[in-house]
């Protein structure tokens, strides 16, 4: 049962209405999963707004279109096994656990203390999501493959280590800094292992620190 309609209801139905969210499964889980409880107290009135809100230590909440079109481009499926690498709140990890269900897995990945204490909080009792605290390698190898990887801080270049965690068939997102401002690149890989790389113009992320 949703919560009674506020100016968060208001903004996903926007998206829906001008074609940013599309995928039944994904639009159910933003409706179901309010952005309010994954933002600091002073923050929670600012849950409408579609702009990133800071959580402290130089992080954000990320800017709800952004995070629209960047599951839109993922398509996680149900059963998946996904990986949420700077997931900072939560907010993405417990959207994806939705979208994959009882029978997919969701590990997030998170640098700061703080910030894994308080998305591990926000995720409560969900049985298929967990935050890990991030250490010196990149992602998370152990518990590759991944059949979606989601990255949520921009990097210089493409990494091979999180390449090397994704499925053959599997897909990634991620950031990629340039000169003037910021690509997202959707990176698709076949059944042989070989990638294709979509490239959507115009983002800003915080960096990616591994």
């Amino acid at each position: 049962m949703f919560s009674r309609k506020d100016s968060y209801d208001d903004l996903i139905d926007l998206f829906v209405e001008i074609g940013e969210l599309k995928t039944k499964r994904i639009i159910k889980a933003f409706r179901k999963v309010r952005r309010k409880d994954f933002l600091p107290d002073y923050q929670i009135n600012n849950a409408g707004a579609d702009k990133a809100l800071s959580i402290g230590h130089e992080q954000t909440n990320s800017q709800p279109r952004v995070v629209v079109r960047m599951l839109e481009w993922l398509q996680p499926q149900p059963g998946d096994r996904v990986l949420d690498l700077g997931s900072g709140s939560a907010w993405t990890t417990a959207l994806l656990s939705n979208i994959v269900g009882r029978k997919g897995t969701v590990f997030g990945v998170e640098r700061i203390d703080e910030l894994v204490k308080f998305g591990r909080d926000n995720l409560g009792k969900r049985r298929n999501a967990k935050i890990i605290k991030a250490n010196k390698r990149l992602g998370l190898p152990d518990e590759a493959p991944f059949d979606k990887i989601l990255v949520s801080a921009s990097c210089k270049k493409l990494p091979r280590e999180l390449l090397g965690q994704l499925k053959w068939g599997g897909r990634l997102v991620i950031p990629i800094e340039t000169d003037v401002f910021g690509d997202v690149w959707v990176v698709q890989l076949d059944t042989h292992g070989n990638k294709n790389i979509e490239v959507k113009k115009g983002y800003a992320f915080v960096r990616l620190v591994h």
